[in-house]
């Protein structure tokens, strides 16, 4: 492993196997509101329409078909209640809560740096 250090961080030179789990797992979290999503569920919001209440401007089909995507991905979980009508709940995994507190220190960057390409973004007041 080949290490870099500019400033105060150290680099690691990375080989293909982790520059594609890298970008799989950017992908996976990227894709237009799955985060969202996430932090709703992580939140407390665990039926559909609190999520869809969470999340706003987010249709409720594109809420189903990433929810599927979720589940599948193991980031979250399907429990079907049987109850009268049948309740369908929604709670985060292991996984997908610390993939959640892994995205932490990008909230802190965005409040730092504002949103990138946005119009009016600037450097921190130092």
């Amino acid at each position: 492993m080949t290490t870099t250090t500019t400033g105060t961080t150290t680099w690691h030179r990375i080989d293909d196997a982790e520059c594609q789990r890298f970008a799989s797992s950017v992908e996976l979290i990227g894709k237009r509101w799955s985060s969202g999503i996430l932090l709703a569920i992580e939140q407390g919001a665990s039926r559909f329409t609190e999520i869809l209440a969470s999340v706003v401007g987010l249709s409720d089909r594109l809420l189903a078909q990433r929810l599927k995507e979720l589940e599948r991905d193991g980031l979250i979980e399907r429990h079907v209640v049987a109850s009268t009508p049948v309740q369908v709940r929604y709670v985060t995994t292991d996984a997908g809560s610390e993939l959640l507190a892994s995205l932490q220190p990008l909230v802190g960057w965005g409040q730092k740096w504002g949103t990138p390409g946005a119009p009016g973004r600037s450097r921190p007041e130092d």
